[in-house]
């Protein structure tokens, strides 16, 4: 009898010492990752003003990236926020700003445009299926920036805009400010630099308005292409940097994706989901398909929110 009273006295002093342990556990594990947060961010020189987490909306929605804005199109009602205002690299997702300005220039899409030394990366040595010599006409390099990311035809694009390459910056920078992007700077069309930074808020200042140009819709959500390229015109194929674009369960109305080391990988999209123009920027990640997985994750949220209001409402 003594024996049990012993043993049922040492459970019990036992059990709370557990779930104490256990609730301490969860939170030193979420205050590393708050911390590895940080850590991440100035090591990629994201210089965030703000990155204590901030989110907005109802549900046990999490994303994997480090900064997100999820947001409403249609009435500029943002259903989602996590670091919004974290100032970080942007990589390609410049080339939407690129591709405004180009077209903002009424240029003449016919024209030939002919890739020469001046458009081969430098910095990082990126690889680039246009080589040196590849003469196409201006649409085609537009739409390769676009679909398929190519740094060449982007760099090519800036620098036959008239005035040239340093005229083109300084147009992405006031297409910038026009658009109320106040925490936005390019110094390069690519992305290619880290100094090419902005925010999540930004970001999605930017894509509403780069999805009014029909060209950049048409050119973001075109799948793949085959354009003769080289001195000896061989044909080379080229696909979407977004998977998502080839998927039936998705109806998007613009794509871009991002990546350089300082930035992780990007991805800003705007689609239509239960009948709803939703904008998505997903920053900051670091999987092969989280940024992607990411954007599967708010489709279903939107689309179980969206249900259960129709619901409420019969």
């Amino acid at each position: 009898m003594i024996k049990r009273l012993v043993v049922a006295l040492l459970l019990s002093c036992s059990a709370p010492v557990w779930a104490h342990h256990h609730h301490h556990h969860t939170h030193h594990t979420h205050d590393q990752a708050i911390r590895h947060e940080h850590r991440v961010a100035r090591h990629h020189h994201a210089h965030p003003r703000r990155l204590a987490i901030k989110e907005s909306a109802s549900g046990p929605l999490r994303l994997a990236s480090g900064a997100a804005l999820i947001m409403d199109a249609d009435n500029n009602q943002v259903l989602y926020a996590k670091n919004p205002d974290a100032q970080m690299p942007i990589a390609s997702i410049s080339k939407l700003m690129t591709a405004m300005v180009v077209l903002d220039s009424h240029p003449d899409m016919n024209e030939p445009i002919t890739i020469t030394e001046d458009d081969v990366d430098t910095l990082r040595h990126s690889m680039s299926r246009l080589p040196v010599g590849t003469t196409l006409p201006r649409r085609q390099m537009l739409l390769l920036a676009l679909m398929a990311s190519e740094n060449r035809a982007a760099h090519a694009l800036a620098r036959t805009y008239p005035g040239g390459l340093e005229k083109a910056v300084s147009a992405m920078n006031a297409k910038a400010l026009s658009l109320g992007m106040e925490h936005t700077h390019f110094i390069d069309p690519t992305g290619l630099h880290a100094e090419n930074q902005s925010t999540p808020n930004d970001l999605a200042r930017m894509v509403k308005a780069a999805q009014r140009y029909a060209t950049i819709h048409e050119d973001t959500t075109t799948a793949g292409g085959s354009f003769s390229v080289g001195v000896r015109h061989y044909e080379q194929a080229f696909h979407n940097t977004d998977p998502l674009v080839r998927s039936h369960r998705w109806d998007i109305d613009l794509s871009k994706t991002g990546f350089i080391n300082e930035a992780g990988k990007c991805l800003v999209l705007e689609a239509r989901i239960t009948d709803r123009h939703i904008i998505m920027v997903l920053m900051h990640s670091w999987g092969s398909y989280t940024r992607f997985g990411d954007a599967n994750r708010v489709r279903a949220w939107i689309d179980a929110h969206y249900r259960e209001r129709v619901a409420s409402v019969n």
